[in-house]
């Protein structure tokens, strides 16, 4: 969290004065913007430290600590959580695990999270891959109305990942 300069430790010679209940907001030295606070009984709060000259504003320093600290939260709660669920499979995955990983992927899909399929090659199964990106290629046909590839099925050491995103919800 920022700190924010307040009355005397702002060190500018010359300041903007702006608020809410400032009659008058200009320019003014800080000696002149300090009385005008120290009238309303209220603190000169530095806003802007970098603007030419900085800005600052008449106002009670804990009522704009905790309103920052409100904004904060607000815009915390705003941010959505991406969430990635992971589905592996082997290069021979039977039609009944196929089937069984596919319905955890739609329900997953539905909730709003990311699937990370990857087929895992093991030992000298890693020769077949072409089985492991035909299996990949069917689970992105069989999710195409839930979810978009977001990734095409590309090979990183052992696994062969693809990465499929929630299609958004129409109103």
């Amino acid at each position: 969290m920022p700190q924010f300069a307040v009355n005397y430790q702002i060190k500018a010679p010359v300041v903007r004065v702006v608020g809410e209940n400032v009659n008058n907001p200009g320019i003014f030295p800080v000696k002149e913007a300090l009385r005008m606070a120290d009238e309303m009984e209220l603190d000169l709060v530095e806003i802007s430290p970098n603007a030419n000259p900085p800005v600052c504003k008449i106002i009670d320093y804990q009522k704009f600590l905790y309103q920052q600290k409100k904004k904060q939260k607000e815009l915390k709660a705003k941010t959505t959580k991406i969430v990635v669920k992971e589905i592996r499979f082997g290069p021979y995955t039977d039609d009944h695990d196929y089937n069984f990983k596919l319905r955890h992927a739609q329900k997953f899909l539905q909730e709003g999270a990311k699937v990370k399929a990857y087929v895992y090659f093991k030992g000298r199964s890693i020769v077949y891959n072409e089985d492991g990106e035909a299996i990949l290629q069917r689970f992105a046909n069989d999710l195409e109305e839930l979810g978009k590839v977001e990734q095409l099925p590309k090979l990183e050491g052992k696994r062969m990942i693809m990465l499929i995103a929630p299609v958004p919800k129409k109103k």
